[in-house]
């Protein structure tokens, strides 16, 4: 039997893996050439344009949904909500160590398609991972969740309609500089399907083990 301690510990260790698996297969999907996952794909997009750091200018991008989901919440906000800006500021510095050691060159489409299939698993086997730990969410899940609860709309919906916003703002940005498809592609347009079939995969196969030994399974009566 695992102790409180001990399953407290795993807890941590699962959710920290989880946010380097998300910070991979978000790197690994704009090392194919073939755009970035939709809810970075406006800094990514940016990044491109003005040839600055990707993962610094999604710091700035998750800085301003923790600002907006203190908006959107209204009266129901809290000062915990802030704790996202210490998990955005390690997130993105995942995302500049990823960038630089992975020594991929995309061009070769079989080989970017294989990558991209990877880069959508690590992604939703992360993202699944740090919401089941229920510690901070990162921003991105922070805002849709608060827009489904603001506006009692469903979660999926309200995803969809946040990487929509997101593709569509990411379009608009390539576009003043010249090539509306700077920083989308086949690629986010896969990443957003694929993703959320990968987290709902692994968490119908791996959800309960995890709660479970991070202690968070529901005691049976």
């Amino acid at each position: 039997m695992q102790t409180h301690n001990q399953k407290q510990v795993a807890r941590f260790g699962l959710y920290l893996l989880g946010m380097l698996l998300l910070a991979l297969g978000l790197t690994l999907n704009t090392e194919t050439g073939l755009g970035a996952s939709a809810i970075v794909s406006i800094p990514f997009t940016l990044s491109e344009g003005l040839e600055m750091n990707f993962g610094n200018l999604t710091l700035v991008a998750y800085c301003v949904l923790v600002a907006a989901q203190f908006v959107v919440k209204g009266k129901n906000r809290t000062w915990v909500d802030l704790l996202q800006l210490v998990v955005s500021l390690i997130f993105t510095r995942f995302l500049n160590v990823f960038k630089a050691i992975i020594p991929y060159k995309n061009g070769v489409l079989p080989a970017d398609i294989a990558l991209l299939v990877l880069a959508i698993i690590l992604t939703g086997v992360g993202a699944a991972m740090t919401v089941d730990m229920q510690l901070v969410p990162n921003p991105g899940d922070g805002i849709v969740n608060s827009l489904a609860q603001r506006f009692g709309k469903e979660l999926g919906f309200c995803k969809n309609c946040f990487d929509l916003g997101c593709v569509t703002a990411s379009l608009l940005i390539g576009l003043a500089f010249g090539n509306a498809l700077l920083g989308i592609g086949l690629g986010t347009i896969l990443s957003m399907i694929g993703v959320g079939r990968a987290i709902a995969v692994f968490n119908a196969l791996c959800k309960r083990p995890l709660l479970r030994a991070a202690g968070l399974e529901p005691v049976q009566a």
